[in-house]
């Protein structure tokens, strides 16, 4: 029985070890392709290695595409700065003030996900041409935070709704307003649905490309989404510059999924379990 449940144990093992190569085989070919001549690329059949591997593409990209990256990295903290701003206190409301209407309001933020974003793009480029805030990064910001204000709201209000009642008693006898409390307790102790709602907000901001080149396609100061763009014509393409752009833009993400992964893990699952 044992045995049989250890070898059970193996094949499912192996299966996923055959699924994590065949999902992760994108990114791996993404950094070949990074290191690889242009001269190889129309290989046939294509070198699994980079037998003759150069960082021309690297040397490209760290000519090029910094500014692109500030202007991504920029953005990313800002529209983190101002979802959290807007969606904590949200959901605090939403979780111990229990207004009227509180349902279907979170009903209507559920709902607010599922508007395509091209339609949101198109409404965004009629508002910013009047108020003159096109091609800006401040524009994209608010972009970006439309998309994930509503889905950090419902992430607080169920968070904070597991939040002991008696603890927020506590601090009302202390003495403490509702938002010295909100400042004092809630928020140190959403730490982690606080990191998970950052997480997702920079990546969603790190790799938005529709509303980039819906709003800002032809400023200044345009993020790494576009940049890549730089290296793709109508007779040419830079491969391997776009796939080096490509790696060096992954590794943000990276680190942060790696840094907040027990975070995400506790702030997403939070108030499935009831007591």
């Amino acid at each position: 029985m044992t045995g049989g449940r250890a070898r059970g144990g193996w094949w499912r093992t192996a299966l996923g070890v055959v699924f994590t190569a065949l999902m992760l085989f994108p990114v791996y070919w993404m950094v070949n392709v990074s290191f690889t001549r242009d001269t190889d690329l129309r290989a046939d059949p294509p070198h699994l290695f980079p037998t003759h591997g150069t960082v021309e593409g690297y040397q490209v990209v760290l000519r090029d595409q910094v500014p692109y990256l500030g202007t991504s990295l920029l953005v990313g903290l800002g529209t983190v700065a101002l979802t959290v701003a807007l969606a904590a206190p949200a959901g605090y409301a939403l979780a111990t003030l229990r207004p009227v209407g509180g349902g279907m309001l979170r009903f209507v933020l559920l709902i607010a996900q599922m508007i395509p974003g091209i339609i949101m793009a198109m409404g965004f480029y009629a508002i910013y041409l009047r108020l003159g805030v096109l091609n800006s990064a401040a524009g994209l910001v608010l972009a970006d935070s439309t998309i994930a204000v509503p889905f950090a709201v419902l992430i607080f209000t169920v968070f904070m709704s597991g939040i002991p009642g008696e603890v927020l008693q506590a601090a009302v006898v202390d003495g403490a307003s509702r938002w010295r409390t909100f400042r004092s307790v809630v928020l140190p102790l959403s730490r982690s649905s606080i990191i998970t709602v950052s997480l997702f907000a920079f990546l969603w901001a790190w790799s938005d490309f529709l509303f980039a080149s819906t709003l800002d396609a032809g400023g200044a100061a345009r993020p790494v989404t576009l940049g890549i763009y730089r290296y793709i014509g109508n007779n040419n393409q830079q491969w391997n510059a776009i796939m080096a752009t490509a790696v060096i833009a992954s590794v943000p993400a990276t680190v942060l999924l790696i840094v907040a992964q027990r975070y995400v893990a506790a702030g997403v699952t939070a108030g499935a379990v009831k007591d």
